[in-house]
């Protein structure tokens, strides 16, 4: 590895401060109203147990994760007052940490090690959830697609801080 490849790793892993899981929320199926709950358990290879997106193992879509300062943005792209996390339909609601600067890497959410694969793109259901524009205004604000690597349970207010391990790429 390079000097410059290993300054830019040490760097990814630098963060001001500690996130914080704010909100909770399960599909139990297609289409069905997200469950909205205060702890839940997250298993390797599929994510959040009582998710329907748990039923497919080794899928990268294990838990999907967006960041609370968003949604205002969000919802200024739409014209309204306030979005809810239950309308885009993710997982896990953080604030304090910025979601993109964790693709490719590891992270601790409470005592849960998750890795960042991708940004979540937003999907036609959100033309749906907000209305006509929903998908443009999800565009860039979509959050994160993770693997569970450490299974254990999480818990509002716990904590999100990147691997002191070595970089998981």
């Amino acid at each position: 590895m390079s000097s410059d490849a290993k300054k830019h790793a040490r760097l990814r892993g630098n963060f001001s401060q500690a996130g914080r899981l704010e909100w909770i929320g399960l599909s139990p199926g297609k289409r069905q109203p997200i469950q909205v709950v205060q702890q839940v358990e997250l298993r390797v290879g599929t994510g959040l147990v009582g998710d329907r997106h748990a039923r497919k193992p080794g899928s990268k879509r294990q838990v999907s994760l967006i960041q609370q300062e968003h949604l205002p943005v969000v919802a200024a792209f739409m014209g309204t007052e306030s979005v809810r996390p239950e309308q885009l339909r993710r997982n896990l609601v953080v604030s304090g940490i910025n979601l993109l600067a964790l693709i490719g890497q590891r992270f601790w959410v409470g005592s849960v090690l998750l890795e960042g694969v991708e940004p979540c793109d937003p999907c036609e259901r959100m033309e749906e959830a907000l209305g006509q524009g929903g998908f443009n205004a999800m565009e860039g604000h979509g959050g994160l697609i993770a693997t569970v690597q450490v299974a254990g349970s999480i818990a509002l207010g716990d904590p999100i801080r990147a691997d002191a391990s070595e970089d998981a790429s």
